[in-house]
Order: C-alpha cells, then structure tokens, then sequence
C-alpha cells in the first residue's frame, strides 16, 4: 500500500498539473477577493547567521551538505492579469511540505519525506480531495507595479507556512505582500515550546523583514506581523524588540495562554505588555473566557495592554484549530460537532474580513475599515451572536522615549516633567526605562541640543531619584550648557548616592577651582 501510494506521489510531484476534484473540500472560503490576481512564488534560502544541522549525523559522520538555518520562504502578492494562467491546485502548497528542510531533495526523497508527513500529521484521509482544489494563486506570476504594505505571518507550533494560504491569497487580492516561513526549532524541525522556540521563530520573522529588501514592490514602512497561535506570541515578542513592525494581528495567539505565558515572560525580561505600543488586533475562539472581556489572571497580559489601539473579536462559532484553513481542510468530519463544517468556515471568512479591515485601517489608513472596526458586528453584516467585538484605544504617550519624544516635540522638551507627571494621573505605574533616558540625554548632547537634553536628563531625576547615574548625567549636561551651579550640586548629589562615583569626583574638582562667572 505504502509502495503504490509513494509512486502516486511520485507522479504528482513530477506532473506539471492535474485536473480539479469534483469532491467538495471541506473548506468554503465565502469572502470577495479583492482587484489584484494573486501571485505566488518560492524562495529557498538560508539564514547564514545561524546554524540548523549538527556537526555530525546521527552515525557519528560528518554532516553532507549546508548547516545553515533553511528558510522556505513563501510569498504571495499582487499580480499582473495574465487571462491565460491557470490558478495552482491546493496541492502545490502540500508539496511543499517535503522541502522545508531539503531544499535540494530529488523527486523519490520529497515523495517519500510527503508520505511521512501527510501520514504523521493525519492529513491522508483528505488528501485526494484536498490536494486538487483549486486556489486563487498563480504561480510566478508577474508582480504588479506599485507599492504595497507587507504582512509577516508567522505560523502556529510546527506548522507549515501555508496554514493560513488562504487568508494570504485573499490579502495580496486586496493589495498586500504576504512572506511567511515554516514554524521550526532552533536545531530540528520540531519546534521547542520554550522561550528559546520563541525567539527561533522571532528571528524568523526579522530575517523575512531583512528579505523584504529584495522585494521592490514592498513597502517596508508599513509591516504587519499576523501570527496563530504559537505565532500568536513570536509576533509579539518580535514587534517589542523591532519598531519596523507598525501593526499586529494575533490569531487565537499563545500570549493568551496564563501560566505559560508567565514563565516565558519572567524568562524574557524584556517583553511586557507597556512595550506593545502599535495597533493589535486579537481574535480568538469564544468557547474560552478572554481577560480582555472579563478580569481572568488566565489572560493578565492582554488586559495589561494599555498603549495600543486594540481590537478584540470572539468567534462563538470556532475552536483553536478552526483559525487555520489547512486544519479545516484536513480536519476529520466527526470532529465537527458542535458546529458544522459550513457554520466553522463562515466563522473563518469572518475572521478574514475582520484582519483585513484592521489592515486596511492602520496600514492604508483608510476610513471605511475604520468605521468597520466602529461597528457592532451585527451592523457590519455578521450573523447575530456569532461574533462578540471590543475595542479599547490606546493611552498617549506610551512609556517609550521614542513616543514620549513625539509628544515632547509637540509641547516643547521643557514640558518633560509635567507631561510625565500627566501621563501618571492615567497610568500609576508610568515610568520610561532610565537607561534608554539617560542615552537619549547624551544623543541629544552630542547633537549639540543642550537644553533639550537638560530638560530630558531633569526627567530622568524626577523618575529615579534614587539613581546617583540620572543626577551624574544631569550634571554633565548642565555643565556642558554653562549651568556651572547646576552642575556642581548635582555632582555632589550623586556624591551622596554613590561615594565611589569617581566622575563626580574629578569633575567637581575642575568645576570648584574656577571661580564661577
């Protein structure tokens, strides 16, 4: 059986293209695909900064081949129309299955790596069926000119990047470059569920960003990152580190998962819910109690999100899985219990609308996707009960110096303290980080803007008192603006906090032995 079944795949794999199944698949996609055909294309690369394979295999032999970490790298775009192309069957996208890892595999190697997986994900039941449906993609179609916004998707734990192929057609149809990659671990294909898997797929994510230079028609200044699931939390950590990133979209996404979520963050110190600070929209299955809708520790970093323009929308009608379209395709029919296939994949076309008008909304800035957000779910043509949706704006400035900036340049820098002290009426624990305060001080110095940087370094005091660090640069800023008396008593404050301050030390003896003007 297995023996017939690899020559099937033998053949698939060689055939140029195969005709559409008169089965029906069990996923209807019932959105409007937007003006731009779809393209698809590709790219096998490398990250050679990081390695993928051991040293040696498994028999103590020096490993063939490249060790460097495999990007299949998946991406989907809008298109020129071309009437004589025919769109891909599902199956191209499956094949890719067999190269994630083996980029320079032969035909009976991807064959027999396909049956490997397609029987260890349980997805052979449907494959007949599945593998000839017919997609919205043209493979290596030509790109339509213009400038186009980007979305990253990051796949859920183990996933394949086309989990979500659907959602990515449908997006590059209204004007988006869609690149994902594969889920995988640091060393092996199996995904590690730790704070190091985390930051595997986070890395994956800003190598992608980093290819997007390659793409002339993306518009780098506009990047989203939509992940599911274990997606769900990489997007996040990834955007906290990398401002490129103006948009997220978690998709029923593990930042949500309590205990766990915990214990990654008490690990990855830097992450925390002040530091997402651009627009996040999170859809989840309505089968689960979400925080953001009633207090549950389950969920306290989603409610502790206070600096970001932030949508929710439950789905009553949907279960984890049901969030990506492979798993619906290939999901076994007596697993639809509580809803049925049809009632799960009207639930995932809701789902699609809602990403894209988000998308729309904060990276084409377009007012109609706005005012779909505004909307009740039942205005905006929703079955009645099937989606339940939030929004809570975001609280200005957010605690990053690069927003405080923003705000101080509006008020004036001599505002610096009472704006602080505002933005502390609506959120008690408002602090900026004193390290990156206290570099802005000394870039600003460098610049040759003393007083701006007197009156951020003044901050920097207000916040930590306590830091003999914030009153040394205070001072050095001061002296550097001719504030000779400024200086001197804020050496010696440091003095007081930190006897060893050998700075504080030799400036004041320079300062004191001239007389002051």
């Amino acid at each position: 059986m297995k023996k017939c079944l690899c020559v099937a795949l033998l053949v698939l794999l060689a055939s140029v293209s195969f005709g559409f199944s008169a089965d029906k698949s069990n996923f209807t996609f019932a959105v409007t695909f937007g003006p731009h055909p779809v393209g698809f294309r590709v790219v096998h690369q490398y990250d050679y900064s990081r390695v993928y394979k051991p040293a040696f295999d498994l028999k103590a032999k020096p490993t063939k081949g490249e060790r460097a970490r495999p990007i299949q790298t998946l991406i989907w775009y809008p298109a020129q129309p071309d009437r004589s192309a025919q769109p891909m069957p599902y199956g191209r996208y499956v094949e890719l299955l067999a190269t994630e890892q083996n980029f320079d595999a032969d035909n009976a190697q991807k064959a027999a790596t396909l049956q490997f997986v397609l029987e260890r994900r349980e997805m052979m039941d449907k494959y007949d069926i599945e593998r000839v449906q017919p997609t919205h993609a043209l493979s290596e179609a030509k790109p339509a000119s213009g400038s186009f916004p980007v979305v990253i998707y990051a796949p859920s734990f183990n996933a394949p990047a086309f989990e979500n192929s659907d959602l990515c057609e449908y997006l590059a149809s209204h004007g988006y470059i869609v690149v994902a990659s594969p889920d995988m671990g640091p060393r092996s294909r199996r995904m590690t569920m730790n704070v190091v898997g985390i930051q595997t797929q986070e890395a994956d994510i800003e190598f992608l960003i980093g290819y997007l230079r390659n793409i002339p028609q993306a518009d780098t200044s506009q990047i989203a990152v939509a992940g599911f699931s274990w997606g769900g939390i990489s997007n996040v950590f990834a955007q906290v580190q990398d401002d490129r990133i103006t948009a997220l979209v978690c998709i029923d996404g593990t930042i949500r998962a309590g205990s766990l979520v915990d214990d990654f963050l008490k690990e990855a110190k830097y992450v925390t819910a002040s530091r997402v600070t651009v627009p996040l929209l999170f859809l989840a299955s309505g089968s689960h109690p979400l925080l953001a809708l009633s207090y549950d520790m389950s969920a306290k970093f989603l409610n502790d999100i206070k600096y970001s323009d932030y949508q929710i929308v439950l789905f009553n009608g949907m279960e984890h899985q049901d969030f990506s379209s492979l798993f619906i395709r290939f999901r076994p029919d007596e697993q639809f219990t509580a809803y049925t296939v049809s009632e799960v994949s009207e639930s995932h076309s809701w789902m699609a609308r809602y990403v894209l008008h988000f998308l729309n909304a904060y990276l084409k800035n377009d007012g109609t996707a706005r005012e779909f957000l505004k909307n009740s779910p039942e205005k905006n043509g929703a079955p009645r009960h099937q989606l339940v949706m939030q929004s809570r704006p975001a609280l200005h400035p957010a605690p990053t110096v690069a927003d405080f900036t923003r705000e101080l340049a509006k008020q004036g820098f001599d505002k610096a303290i009472p704006v602080w002290q505002e933005a502390k009426k609506k959120d008690s624990g408002f602090m900026l980080p004193e390290e990156e305060v206290n570099a802005f001080g000394y870039r600003l110095m460098r610049g040759g803007k003393l007083n701006e940087a007197v009156a951020v370094l003044k901050l920097n005091v207000a916040m930590y008192p306590e830091s003999f660090d914030t009153y040394d640069s205070l001072a050095q800023a001061q002296e550097a603006a001719g504030d000779k008396q400024g200086a001197i008593a804020n050496y010696k404050k440091s003095l007081e906090l930190n006897s060893g301050n050998t700075n504080a030390v030799n400036r004041l003896k320079k300062l004191e032995s001239k007389p002051v003007k």
